[in-house]
């Protein structure tokens, strides 16, 4: 372990250890966003020299895309607690980015060090955000700035020719995480009130912008194997059956399976919409 990190750290709010890997979903998601949290990250006015973390970097897909924005002269670490995720995030990473894997709580660094901090779908695994945001803040500069990515503070759109199913498998998939991780609903939740929390960590100038990742058919690869892989396998399947009526769990494994006509992603009427949400404030 990296001498930055005092301590193993016990298992996240959901499950995360430095052993587990779901690298291959979170490049899915990435390279399926790609141009809206690259949209995200320019209004971050990054410039040549700053100094930036990525924090929850994943499989390090944004670390490029931070690292050309502060050029010349500056640098990107990329930290993040699973071992396999940083050793992905190397396979793309350039000579302005240092990588470390360990846990951001037990992460030593200099206060007043950083330009800017970067954290993408990651605050929501910490049992306690607002200390996980104090913590980083006080790795700012004066006028620095703390920026949390977030998808999903509202529901995915994905039958919009039945919205009763979807409501539904949006149910199940709530009711699958519940028991799984033992979260309700308003801690799963939770991250919609990142605007609050900012403030809270005594962040200044806060500022909310939400994306909206919206495909049609026909679909683009990327899209394609995100909905695929990352949704329809990974999220959905067996997993849900309990949690759902018979009937409308054969409905969604129809729309689900590629070999069936019914296939959702085959529809000319396919439609999807996801947010995502960039909070920011500014350290005094």
């Amino acid at each position: 372990m990296p001498s930055c990190f005092d301590k193993t750290p016990d298992a996240g709010l959901l499950g995360d250890t430095p052993m587990r890997d779901y690298a291959r979903k979170l490049g899915l998601f990435m390279r399926f966003a790609e141009p809206e949290i690259r949209a995200a990250i320019a209004t971050l006015d990054l410039a040549p020299g700053m100094r930036v973390l990525d924090a929850g970097c994943g499989s390090g897909e944004a670390l490029p895309w931070l690292a050309e924005a502060v050029i010349p002269g500056g640098r990107v670490i990329g930290m993040d607690l699973s071992d396999a995720h940083v050793a992905a995030a190397r396979l793309q990473a350039s000579r302005q980015v240092e990588l470390v894997a360990g846990d951001l709580m037990s992460l030593t660094m200099p206060a007043g060090s950083l330009d800017v901090i970067w954290s993408s779908n990651t605050l929501h695994h910490f049992p306690d955000p607002l200390a996980t945001l104090h913590r980083m803040a006080g790795w700012l500069r004066p006028g620095g700035r703390l920026a949390i990515g977030q998808s999903g503070f509202l529901p995915e759109m994905l039958f919009a020719w039945d919205v009763r199913l979807e409501r539904a498998v949006v149910d199940a998939v709530r009711n699958h995480y519940r028991d799984k991780y033992g979260l309700d609903e308003r801690r799963l939740t939770a991250v919609r009130a990142n605007v609050g929390l900012l403030r809270q960590a005594g962040l200044v100038d806060v500022r909310a912008r939400t994306f909206a990742i919206e495909r049609i058919s026909p679909l683009d690869r990327a899209t394609h194997d995100y909905l695929l892989e990352a949704q329809f396998r990974s999220t959905f399947g067996e997993r849900l059956r309990s949690w759902m009526s018979a009937e409308d769990f054969d409905a969604l494994e129809r729309l689900c399976d590629p070999t069936n006509s019914a296939f959702a992603l085959d529809r000319p009427d396919f439609h999807y919409i996801q947010t995502f949400t960039l909070v920011s404030g500014r350290k005094p």
